[in-house]
């Protein structure tokens, strides 16, 4: 049984990385929300900031554990760039989801953030794997 549950682990390595990465950085954005929101009438620009740190968080993370990138010298810096242009489209993504259903709708501003998150994971998800660190 171990040692089927152990190869099951090492088939989906990259995915259950992934999913513990992407929880933590999760973690990052919303508690960086939490803090900062307070301070802001609306929801733009404490997602812009908690966009940021947790951007920050999740391509250090993703390069090293998750996607194990190799990338040396102007690569990481090419694998950077399209990490961040990946993560813009997903962080326009949650300030317009933010800002619709928070600011307009006038839904609660935390559950929102939740849902969002879980679109934007997934996003990132399938960005980081097909464009950012596919393997050459």
């Amino acid at each position: 049984m171990f040692a089927k549950i152990a190869g099951l682990c090492r088939q989906y390595r990259e995915l259950i990385a992934y999913l513990v990465f992407g929880v933590l950085t999760t973690a990052v954005n919303y508690l960086s929300y939490l803090l900062i929101s307070p301070f802001f009438t609306y929801t733009g620009i404490p997602t812009v900031i908690a966009w940021f740190l947790s951007v920050v968080f999740a391509y250090l993370t993703n390069r090293r554990f998750v996607f194990q990138s190799k990338a040396k010298g102007r690569a990481v810096w090419s694998e950077a760039g399209s990490f961040f242009m990946a993560r813009v489209m997903s962080g326009v993504m949650d300030v317009v989801i933010m800002a619709v259903f928070a600011d307009w709708l006038g839904l609660n501003d935390r559950v929102v953030k939740l849902a969002s998150n879980v679109l934007v994971v997934i996003f990132n998800y399938v960005a980081s794997k097909l464009v950012v660190f596919r393997k050459k």
